[in-house]
């Protein structure tokens, strides 16, 4: 399975669990919504800081891409599974429409999966780059010889 493909499926199937409780919880303590989108949200952005900080310690090549297709993946994948289960009868996710789904809540998805990753992956190539230079020998000065 390529890089990509891992984490759009990890992805989206963390995004469609959290909006299936956070719709159960909205059922159950209506006034708690505040509470439990940002926290939500912040499970999903702290799995996409984590993973990034991950591979840019790595240090592999096409982050962009491979994170930018991640995004794009777990993004469409997870609004039409959430749309689907929308129409199953006791479960509450928003009433919203396909075309909401498969555009603005991908696009939504896509930059909260992307724009912390990569986040997390600059983060990751400086700690590596301080990492493999505090570990290197420091040169001994030398002398200059005059000739």
């Amino acid at each position: 399975m390529t890089a990509w493909v891992l984490r759009a499926t990890v992805l989206a199937a963390l995004v469609v669990a959290l909006r299936v409780l956070l719709g159960f919880a909205m059922a159950s303590w209506p006034t708690y919504g505040t509470f439990w989108r940002a926290a939500c949200l912040l499970a999903i952005i702290a799995v996409a800081v984590v993973w990034g900080v991950r591979d840019g310690r790595t240090g592999a090549d096409g982050l962009t891409v491979r994170w930018l297709a991640a995004g794009f993946g777990a993004g469409l994948a997870s609004s039409a599974v959430c749309w689907v289960l929308d129409q199953v009868p006791g479960i509450e996710l928003g009433d919203v429409g396909i075309l909401y789904e498969m555009t603005s809540a991908a696009s939504f998805i896509l930059l909260l999966v992307f724009l912390p990753s990569m986040a997390g992956v600059a983060f990751g190539h400086t700690r590596s780059r301080r990492s493999s230079e505090s570990a290197a020998p420091a040169m001994e000065p030398g002398f200059a010889t005059a000739s």
